[in-house]
C-alpha cells in the first residue's frame, strides 16, 4: 500500500507498534506480555521487546541503518497519517514524497519468531526496495 504525506522529508523506516503510547501503556502492555504473551496483539512489541527494553539485536541493527528510524505506536501514527490503512504491527518506508511503503506486515511478523528472522527480512526488503529507489541509503 502507498500513501501520500506531502510534508514528509527524507525517506525514513517507520517501525509501527500496535500498541498505544504513553507510560501507563507500556506498563499494561509489559504486563500483557508476561501475563498472556499468546493473546497479546503487537507481534512486533513480542518479537523486538523483551518485557521492558529492546532487545540489543534488534537495536544494533536499527543503529546501523543509513536510514533514519521513526518509532511510531497506533496513536501517533494514526495521528501522522490518519488515512493510512496499514493493518497494524507493520515495519514501511516513508520515501522522500511522502509515500509509505509496506516493508513487513502485519501478516507477515505473525509468523516471525525472532529478531534475527525479523533483520533478515528487513534486510531483503530494504534492499529490494533500494533496487526500485537506488537514492535510497540503507546500511553502513
Amino acid at each position: 500500500m502507498i500513501l501520500q504525506n506531502p510534508s514528509s522529508p527524507a525517506p525514513r523506516l517507520l517501525v509501527i507498534y500496535n500498541a498505544d503510547g504513553g507510560i501507563l501503556n507500556m506498563l499494561k502492555d509489559a504486563i500483557w506480555k508476561v501475563a498472556k504473551p499468546e493473546t497479546y496483539p503487537c507481534s512486533l512489541c513480542a518479537i523486538t521487546y523483551g518485557a521492558v527494553s529492546m532487545h540489543s539485536d534488534w537495536r544494533r541493527f536499527l543503529d546501523s541503518l543509513k536510514l533514519d528510524v521513526v518509532f511510531h505506536h497506533k496513536d501517533d501514527f494514526a495521528e501522522a497519517y490518519p488515512d493510512h490503512g496499514i493493518a497494524l504491527p507493520a515495519i514501511a518506508i516513508a520515501s522522500e514524497n511522502g509515500a509509505l511503503e509496506t516493508v513487513v506486515s502485519a501478516s507477515e511478523l505473525d509468523t516471525i519468531s525472532g529478531t534475527g528472522e525479523l533483520i533478515a527480512q528487513v534486510q531483503q526488503r530494504l534492499v529490494a526496495h533500494h533496487a526500485r529507489d537506488p537514492g535510497l541509503r540503507i546500511v553502513a
